[in-house]
């Protein structure tokens, strides 16, 4: 579950990580309140407006802007509240920015040079262990930094049995190239930052800038934070927290009826049971030569009302223009999965408007594939994997 910027930072302050304060707003007078709010708890004279949506990028699509003046904040506010902004990690046509943050401006003058920070910490799967990723080079895009000058990137791993170490929150401040008050408050920055992400249940923290101000504090600027939905059952204060305006509405349609559902960008969609099996079979359509239009689990009880649900979701994507039905009979047999299919195309009637191929196997797929053949619907029937993948290719050319 990904969270907006305002959110990630609240869970950063509760663990006692310093953060740029900030103020959310939903139209231009709850931003100019906002203004004069944050000034007279900080003492700044000059704000950031930052449109919250769950992607990155958002200062070179035009979505962070800095005011001088409260008029500013209000014309800033109106300008990027209710705009498309399109950034690298959007879609194409960009998403619609319903709310700012107004942020207090913390790159005053004093002491030293202010310095910008990457950091975030996720797992690392091939090792199984959490790993703090860290770099000099904050404010840039990381892969740019990882493809241009990788030896600037640093990894720590931390041992599960022990967790984070003092000396690995010391190792970072020292690669980072911190010294004095600076360096101590990098230290617990580090050691908050892991706490964060680890009670939380957090599969990804991002700060990208962490700031070292001009007085030599450390504080976090951005806050990309992704929650692991499976452990939502016992992180109940975070779950509230989720936008499904940020979501893919078709993704979060799935959801409520306990369909595992994922959106891709093809023209196959794909019914299965298992993910290993859905897997194999978004491999089996590229292999015919076409992209996959979804990632569909339907599970194991594959019956009428089940699969009606799902053809309906899968027809949501209008860039659909097949249908791949996969079903192994173990759990369930596969002549029901092939009444449930006939049913289902009985009850919507004209709505299915491209061509189905059913392959069942396992448990009665005789039975299955001879109630398919037999049903009079326009119902394409397989029992070989590359045979399924034949009839996507005929139907398709």
């Amino acid at each position: 579950m990904n969270l907006h910027e305002y959110q990630g930072k609240e869970i950063l302050a509760s663990h006692g990580v310093r953060v740029q304060r900030g103020i959310v707003a939903n139209n231009p007078a709850e931003a100019v309140a906002a203004a004069k709010q944050l000034t007279a708890e900080t003492g700044t004279g000059w704000h950031v407006i930052k449109a919250q949506i769950h992607a990155g990028g958002r200062g070179k699509g035009g979505g962070v802007k800095l005011a001088k003046n409260l008029q500013q904040v209000e014309e800033i506010a109106e300008q990027i509240i209710g705009m498309n902004l399109i950034t690298p990690q959007t879609p194409p046509t960009g998403k619609r920015v319903h709310k700012v943050l107004i942020a207090e401006d913390v790159y005053y003058p004093g002491e030293s040079e202010t310095s910008e920070f990457y950091m975030s910490v996720l797992l690392n799967r091939g090792k199984a262990r959490n790993m703090i990723m860290y770099s000099t080079e904050g404010g840039m895009d990381i892969e740019e930094v990882a493809e241009h000058t990788p030896h600037l990137i640093f990894t720590e791993e931390i041992d599960p049995a022990v967790g984070l170490q003092a000396f690995q929150a010391r190792r970072i401040a020292f690669n980072l190239g911190l010294s004095g008050n600076a360096f101590k408050e990098m230290t617990q920055f580090v050691a908050s930052l892991y706490k964060a992400y680890i009670d939380s249940d957090a599969s990804m923290f991002e700060i990208n800038p962490v700031l070292k101000t001009s007085d030599n504090k450390i504080m976090a600027v951005d806050a990309k934070v992704v929650l692991d939905d499976n452990a939502l059952y016992r992180q109940k204060k975070y779950s509230d927290m989720r936008d499904i305006r940020e979501e893919n509405p078709i993704e979060v349609e799935a959801k409520e009826v306990g369909l595992n559902y994922v959106d891709l960008d093809g023209t196959v969609g794909c019914m299965v049971n298992g993910a290993g099996l859905a897997m194999a079979t978004m491999d089996l359509i590229k292999y015919a030569g076409y992209e996959p239009a979804n990632f569909l689990d339907v599970g194991g009880t594959a019956d009428a009302k089940r699969v009606e649900t799902a053809f309906r979701i899968i027809l949501r994507d209008e860039n659909v223009k097949a249908i791949l039905i996969n079903i192994f009979g173990g759990i369930v047999r596969c002549d029901r999965v092939a009444q449930g299919v006939v049913d289902a195309y009985k009850n919507m009637g004209d709505t299915i408007k491209v061509p189905i191929i059913v392959r069942l196997q396992g448990t009665n797929a005789d039975i299955a594939k001879e109630l398919i053949d037999n049903s009079g619907m326009p119902i394409l029937s397989a029992v070989e994997f590359q045979e399924a993948a034949d009839q996507v290719k005929a139907a398709l050319s």
